[in-house]
């Protein structure tokens, strides 16, 4: 009796790490350049800037926020994950004839 191992598919996580690096190289990249130039060691900042942003955005958008949705599925139902209620909207009516009002009180004496 042979097992077969399912086989998990990388593709699609190596395409959201790699979209993250190259967010965080742009993102280290405009924040080193900004605050000290590109001189003084720029490349040893770069690669520190570049680790420290990957790290943020790999933690929120690969670990934080599944596990929020999964949580929110799992957890509450998933009728209440999935179900998304459109509020109601009243019918627009014809809009009315603007009233020409009169003032209820003059002010006399200002335009002399």
């Amino acid at each position: 009796m042979s097992r077969r191992v399912a086989s998990f598919n990388y593709q699609p996580l190596l395409r959201r790490a790699g979209i993250l690096a190259a967010v965080s190289l742009g993102l280290a990249f405009a924040l080193i350049s900004f605050l000290f130039g590109f001189e003084d060691e720029f490349f040893s900042r770069l690669v520190g800037g570049f680790f420290v942003f990957f790290w943020l955005l790999a933690v929120t958008f690969l670990g934080v926020v599944p596990f929020v949705s999964w949580a929110a599925a799992h957890w509450f139902g998933k009728s209440w994950a999935a179900e998304t209620v459109q509020p109601a909207r009243k019918p627009r009516s014809a809009p009315a004839a603007a009233t020409v009002r009169k003032p209820t009180r003059t002010v006399t004496g200002l335009n002399k």
